[in-house]
């Protein structure tokens, strides 16, 4: 079969079996299958298909059409046009996610400074920060080890060198005694995408949600649980004036406006995402 009729065949399956975006899936299914570029495909679409690239095309969409994410099968996704090896350790980079790494930057207007991400996953917030701000240092943390191996091998496929990444459960890496792992336990800005579901929320059945590792998505209170301590705890870690910058839930963001204000941080607000959603609220101390 040509490229194109698999192709065809492929995102009639995907749509049947509920992808949100059939054709995009099986192109990127074809790219990593075949070892061709989408413009190849695009112009060469109609050459005979190999054997063995078949076969592997057809395990792919098979496996894609019983739920599993697209990221987990190639071991990739683009975040910030930057190419990220993704793990099922991890949760997949979200373009939603994008638009805290914007109020980050918007944020950043020192030539130098520091910024810490916690929960950092691939560590696509922290790299895409750093890939902007070569001047600043970077640190990324996670709970999971597998996460902060993934989180540096990224960095440095990418040839990011302000960067580092290390294990930490929240803060608790970051004492402010002369034993803790960094140089300096106090940041200008600090970030974090973490686990804001309900642990009743009907989404964690639904999609690629469903592959991801659910201690990254869910936190207790209703989702609140983790931000509130970030809240709390990230003003021991921050610098006079520095901004903390929290990703949470579409209907989260009058409960996170509240409770940093309430907590003493200034000039608290909230941005959308693309889509349209309040997603990240961020303030700053005094």
């Amino acid at each position: 079969m040509t490229f194109d009729a698999l192709l065809n065949s492929a995102a009639q399956r995907l749509q049947l079996a509920g992808s949100p975006s059939p054709r995009i899936d099986a192109e990127v299914l074809m790219e990593f299958a075949a070892g061709r570029s989408r413009t190849w495909l695009y112009t060469w679409g109609d050459s005979e298909c190999p054997t063995w690239q078949h076969a592997r095309f057809d395990a792919l969409v098979a496996a894609r059409a019983q739920g599993q994410p697209v990221a987990y099968l190639t071991g990739e996704r683009e975040f910030w046009g930057l190419p990220l090896a993704t793990s099922p350790t991890t949760l997949i980079p979200r373009p939603d996610t994008e638009t805290l790494v914007e109020a980050a930057l918007a944020r950043a207007g020192a030539p130098t400074g520091r910024l810490l991400d916690l929960g950092t996953g691939t560590g696509a917030i922290a790299l895409a920060f750093a890939s902007e701000k070569p001047e600043w240092e970077v640190v990324g943390a996670d709970i999971r080890p597998e996460a902060v191996a993934l989180a540096t091998q990224n960095a440095r496929s990418l040839n990011i060198t302000n960067a580092t990444f290390l294990v930490s459960d929240w803060f608790r890496a970051f004492t402010l005694s002369s034993s803790s792992p960094v140089s300096c336990s106090t940041f200008e800005i600090i970030v974090s995408n973490p686990p804001y579901i309900a642990a009743d929320d009907p989404h964690l059945g639904q999609g690629d949600v469903r592959f991801e590792p659910r201690s990254a998505l869910v936190a207790e209170a209703n989702g609140m649980a983790d931000l509130l301590h970030l809240i709390t705890q990230a003003k021991a870690h921050l610098t006079p004036g520095g901004w903390l910058a929290l990703e949470h839930g579409y209907q989260q963001a009058p409960s996170v406006r509240q409770a940093l204000e309430k907590a003493g941080y200034l000039s608290v607000e909230s941005v959308q995402d693309m889509g349209g959603h309040e997603r990240v609220t961020l303030g700053h101390l005094e």
